[in-house]
């Protein structure tokens, strides 16, 4: 018998399913729905949510019988939010893409209507990259961490983003326009990243992911950035399918679970 199955409490199983009953959709419950649900004896639900309503993870509504989950998950709730550190999570994920190749990997975090730097690993070929250094803003409109973040923001937040963006030109590649920064911002929905070519200095390129918290808000993002000379496109393909993988595994570490 395999170690997981030989420390399996079936009633602490079952208290936990009866939590999992709830949703918004179905936020108030009955004995009999949460039996039917589970296919539970009913007693045996009755017990369960009795106990569960004693240590304050189920209120019960006088009115109605029906439950709805307790305070104490709110408090507890509250506890992971607080432990669930960005940066935190995130170094390892980013050193290990440095490890990888070479180049220098960011970590950036939403701020109001900004997206700064907290967090910088560099490579062991790494270049001097000035817009980069931690506590300075991601530009929105033409830096791959600020893309990445944008574009995973609500409609309505994108909207009032871009309503407030100033389009200064920094080279040639940099997008000064609303709509084509609209039409970039649908491309990097659909490949899940973001691409910074020579957009905010000319002679470096960047990849870049977003991170999504348990909420389904785009907290922040990550990037490796590299000089021209070496991120060619095979490279950078690769680059972005480790920055996706890592974006991923740092949004779930954060509670996401859409992916």
């Amino acid at each position: 018998m395999s170690k997981s199955k030989s420390n399996f409490i079936q009633s602490v199983d079952r208290a936990l399913q009866i939590l999992e009953c709830f949703s918004k959709e179905e936020n108030e419950l009955g004995v009999t729905q949460i039996a039917n649900m589970l296919d539970f004896y009913k007693s045996t639900t009755f017990g369960l949510l009795s106990t569960l309503e004693n240590r304050g993870y189920l209120k019960q509504n006088p009115e109605s019988g029906k439950y709805r989950l307790g305070i104490k998950l709110f408090e507890l709730g509250k506890l992971v939010e607080e432990n669930m550190d960005l940066r935190t999570s995130a170094i390892p994920y980013l050193k290990g893409l440095v490890d990888k190749y070479g180049e220098t990997a960011h970590l950036a975090m939403k701020d109001g209507n900004e997206v700064i730097y907290i967090d910088k690993v560099e490579g062991k070929n790494a270049i001097g990259i000035i817009n980069s250094q931690v506590g300075r803003v991601a530009r929105m409109h033409c830096t791959g961490v600020g893309k990445a973040v944008l574009a995973f923001m609500s409609e309505e937040d994108i909207e009032k983003i871009i309503e407030n963006i100033k389009f200064n030109r920094y080279t040639s590649n940099t997008i000064t326009d609303k709509n084509k920064l609209k039409e970039e911002l649908k491309k990097i929905r659909k490949k899940k990243y973001s691409v910074d070519n020579e957009e905010i200095e000319i002679g470096l390129k960047c990849v870049a992911a977003p991170i999504i918290n348990y909420d389904d808000e785009a907290v922040g993002s990550i990037s490796v950035s590299g000089p021209t000379s070496r991120m060619n496109d095979e490279k950078m393909n690769l680059i972005a399918e480790d920055v996706k993988k890592v974006s991923i595994e740092i949004s779930r570490v954060l509670g996401y679970k859409s992916l």
